[in-house]
């Protein structure tokens, strides 16, 4: 198991759902 694959999956994963919010919710910023 390759942990930096792991923590660079987690992130993508992370800012993926965070941009999907974004558009979702634009009031909030």
């Amino acid at each position: 198991m390759n942990v930096l694959y792991i923590i660079m999956a987690v992130v993508s994963v992370l800012l993926f759902v965070y941009l999907g919010y974004a558009l979702l919710k634009p009031e909030k910023f």
